[in-house]
C-alpha cells in the first residue's frame, strides 16, 4: 500500500527523497523510518502540536459516520473537482480515516493518494482504505513530508491548512480543494444540543489566510438533507471538535428528546484554488 506513494514522500528532517527497504523508508543522510504493522509510516518530528490528533474513540465514530454513506455528496464534489488533474499524486492533509480520499480514488482509477494526519489511530484505518492509497502521521502545521511540487491535487476536508507548506507540495498546474462547513452545517442539531457554531466569517477567513499563496478559482455551496436517527446523531457529535465540550451523560438525553428519525441539514463549501506562480531563488 504504502509503495505507490513513496515517491510522493521526503525526509521530514533533511527534505531528501525517501526510499523503500523492506519494511523501513531511508534517505540518503541516513535517516529511517520503521512502516508500522498496519500499513502507515510514522514522519512525524518531535511530539506534534498539542490537543490536535483524534482519538480512538472521535476515530470509531467517524468510520461509523462516513461509513454509512451520509457525508457522500461531498466525496461526490471533491471526485468531480479532482478530474483533469495534471500528473502526481493526490495528497489529503488532515485526511483522518481516509475515507474522503478513497471516495476520490475510486473515480480516477490511474491516481494514487497519500493521505497525512497526526493521529495515528485514524491513519491505521487510511492505510488500509483503499489499494491505491499510503498514509504518514505528521503535523499539518510543520513541514509536510511531501516533495515540493509532488501533488496534483490538495484535499483539505475540515481540517488545519497551513498555506506555505501547502503551496510548496502542489504541482505549478495544481488544485488546492477546501472543503468547509457553512454556518448552516448541522444546523438542527447546533442550538439543540449546544454544538460548536460556524464562524460566519469563516469563508472569509480561509480565503485571506490563503491569500498570499492561492487565488479562487471557483466555489460551489452543497446542501443536502440527511435522515439521522438517535444512534447517528451521537456519532455525528462524537466524531468533531464538539466532541471535546459536551457532556456524555447530558447529550444522550437531549438527544432523546430528538425525534427518530430527524431530518438534518449538511451545507459545505468547497472551493478550488490555484497556486500563486513560484518566485525564482535570488
Amino acid at each position: 500500500m504504502l509503495g505507490d506513494v513513496v515517491g510522493t514522500l521526503a525526509c521530514p528532517h533533511c527534505g531528501a527523497d525517501l526510499a523503500a527497504a523492506d519494511h523501513t523508508l531511508r534517505c540518503a543522510a541516513g535517516h529511517s523510518f520503521d512502516v508500522a504493522k498496519q500499513g502507515y509510516v510514522n514522519l512525524l518530528t518531535g511530539t506534534g502540536s498539542v490537543g490536535t490528533a483524534d482519538t480512538a474513540a472521535m476515530v470509531a465514530a467517524r468510520v461509523d459516520f462516513l461509513g454509512a454513506g451520509h457525508y457522500d455528496p461531498i466525496g461526490d464534489a471533491l471526485a468531480a473537482a479532482s478530474a483533469g488533474a495534471v500528473p502526481g499524486a493526490l495528497v489529503d492533509v488532515g485526511a483522518g480515516t481516509g475515507h474522503h480520499l478513497a471516495h476520490v480514488l475510486d473515480t480516477l482509477p490511474e491516481r494514487h493518494g497519500l493521505a497525512l494526519d497526526i493521529s495515528k489511530y485514524a491513519l491505521r484505518r487510511a492505510a488500509r482504505a483503499h489499494p491505491r492509497m499510503g498514509a504518514a502521521v505528521c503535523d499539518a502545521w510543520r513541514p509536510l513530508p511531501v516533495r515540493t511540487g509532488a501533488a496534483a491535487r490538495v484535499l483539505n476536508v475540515f481540517a488545519p491548512r497551513n498555506p506555505p507548506e501547502l503551496h510548496r507540495i502542489l504541482a505549478a498546474e495544481g488544485t488546492l480543494l477546501v472543503a468547509a462547513p457553512t454556518t448552516g452545517h448541522l444546523a438542527e442539531l447546533v442550538p439543540a444540543l449546544g454544538l460548536l457554531q460556524v464562524d460566519p466569517d469563516k469563508q472569509e477567513r480561509i480565503d485571506a489566510k490563503l491569500a498570499p499563496w492561492f487565488t479562487v478559482r471557483e466555489r460551489h455551496t452543497h446542501t443536502f438533507t440527511m435522515a439521522l436517527d438517535h444512534t447517528a446523531i451521537a456519532t455525528v457529535v462524537a466524531m468533531g471538535p464538539s466532541a471535546w465540550h459536551t457532556d456524555p451523560g447530558r447529550l444522550r438525553s437531549t438527544i432523546a428528546e430528538l425525534a427518530n428519525p430527524l431530518a438534518v441539514t449538511a451545507s459545505v463549501t468547497v472551493s478550488a484554488y490555484d497556486p500563486v506562480r513560484r518566485l525564482p531563488n535570488p
